[in-house]
């Protein structure tokens, strides 16, 4: 395979994965949890971190938020 068949084929790959459901899932779900860590953050009066927020927000939220989402709600 050539350069600039490899590289097109590496481009329609990056644009079916950006284009995917699962993707923009993943996307509205960080979005999410990043606004989780804002939000506790200001709180708290200090940063919270990625990992904190993503653990608390999987624990608190998560579930009600897909729901949510899958009802159309969110």
């Amino acid at each position: 395979m050539s350069k600039s068949a490899a590289a097109t084929s590496s481009s329609q790959a990056r644009e079916f994965v950006k284009n995917s459901s699962l993707y923009q899932e993943f996307l509205a779900e960080r979005e999410e949890i990043l606004r989780h860590k804002w939000l506790e953050s200001e709180r708290l009066g200090y940063d919270i971190g990625f990992e904190r927020a993503l653990l608390d927000w999987i624990r608190k939220h998560r579930e009600d938020w897909r729901g949510a989402r899958r009802s159309g709600k969110a």
